[in-house]
C-alpha cells in the first residue's frame, strides 16, 4: 500500500512539473515572404497550428498612384500681351485716324505691362497614366480672362457714325480718341481645354521632383468688352465683336519644382481676324496641388 501511495505521488508530481513547463513555454512561429504575401505559421504541434495568409504590397510605407487622379479648381495668376507683327500701312478701314494726328501704328497698341493681366480658373485637371506614372496625359477644361491694358487714347467700336467723318458704317473699327483715360482695356474671355504629355521624375511626391508638361489648348471666345475709365464719360463698358477670332488655339507648358508651379502659352495666330496680326501670349504662377 505504501508503494502504491508513493507511486501515484510520484505519477502526480510528474504530469504538474510537465504541465506547468508546457504553459509557459513559448509558441514558435514561421514566417514565410513570396513576393507581396506574407505566410505566418503559429503553434509546436499538429493539431495547433495557426496559419494567416496577408496579401499586400511588399513596402506598405508607400503608396500606390491611382491610374487617373484628378486636381478640382485650379488658378492661374499672370501677365497677358501679345507679339504685334501687324503690317500698319495696310490695315484697311479698320483703323480711323484722326484729323492733325499721325496715323494708328504699334505705339498706340503698346500695352502697360505689369497691369495686362491673365487669370485662369480651371474648374478640373486630370493625369491619366501611361508610363509607371512618369509620363502622363494631362488634361482639364476651364475659363482663361485676359485683361489688355493700353497706355494710349484707342476706343472700340462695333458700328455706327465713324468719329470726325460721321460716314455710318456696320463694320467694327478702332480709332484714336478725343479724350484721356485713365484706364483703358481689351478683355477677351476663353473657354479652354488644355491637353499636355507630362513628364514626373516623382510621381510618389506631390512637393519633390521636376514635373514638365507641354501641350496644346483650344480656346473659344465667349466675351469681349472694351473697358474705360476717364473724368469726362465716367466708367463706360462697351460690347461688341470688335472683328475678334473666334476660336484660339494656343500651344502650352508647365514647369513644377516641388509645390512651385509656372505656366504659359503662346498662339501663332492673331487675336484679330483681319489685318491686324497680334499673336497672344501668357506666362505667370500656377496654384495647383501637382
Amino acid at each position: 500500500m505504501k508503494q502504491l501511495i508513493t507511486l501515484l505521488a510520484a505519477a502526480i508530481f510528474c504530469t504538474a512539473a510537465t504541465a506547468q513547463t508546457d504553459s509557459t513555454k513559448t509558441q514558435k512561429s514561421d514566417t514565410i515572404r513570396i513576393g507581396g504575401m506574407v505566410i505566418v505559421k503559429k503553434g509546436n504541434t499538429n493539431k495547433n497550428k495557426d496559419v494567416s495568409v496577408t496579401m499586400g504590397r511588399k513596402d506598405p510605407a508607400k503608396k500606390r498612384n491611382s491610374n487617373i487622379s484628378t486636381n478640382w479648381w485650379i488658378v492661374d495668376l499672370g501677365f497677358a500681351n501679345y507679339d504685334d507683327q501687324t503690317n500698319y500701312a495696310n490695315t484697311g478701314t479698320y483703323l480711323v485716324n484722326r484729323p492733325g494726328y499721325p496715323a494708328l501704328n504699334g505705339n498706340d497698341f503698346k500695352l502697360r505691362a505689369g497691369k495686362s493681366i491673365n487669370v485662369n480658373i480651371w474648374f478640373f485637371m486630370q493625369r491619366l497614366n501611361l508610363i509607371k506614372h512618369h509620363v502622363n496625359l494631362k488634361y482639364g477644361i476651364g475659363l482663361e480672362l485676359n485683361n489688355y491694358r493700353y497706355k494710349s487714347s484707342i476706343s472700340y467700336k462695333e458700328g455706327g457714325a465713324i468719329p470726325y467723318s460721321g460716314t455710318q458704317t456696320n463694320a467694327p473699327f478702332i480709332f484714336r480718341d478725343s479724350i484721356s483715360f485713365s484706364k483703358n482695356k481689351l478683355a477677351a474671355d476663353y473657354l479652354t481645354v488644355p491637353m499636355m504629355l507630362n513628364f514626373n521624375t516623382n510621381p510618389h511626391s506631390k512637393r519633390k521632383g521636376l514635373s514638365i508638361s507641354a501641350g496644346v489648348s483650344a480656346g473659344y471666345l465667349y466675351s469681349q468688352r472694351n473697358k474705360q475709365k476717364s473724368d469726362e464719360r465716367g466708367k463706360d463698358k462697351n460690347r461688341g465683336d470688335y472683328d475678334l477670332n473666334r476660336f484660339k488655339l494656343s500651344y502650352v507648358a508647365e514647369l513644377g519644382l516641388g509645390g512651385v508651379h509656372l505656366y504659359g502659352s503662346y498662339s501663332p495666330k492673331s487675336i484679330y481676324d483681319n489685318s491686324l496680326t497680334m499673336k497672344p501670349y501668357t506666362v505667370g504662377f500656377r496654384f495647383s496641388n501637382w
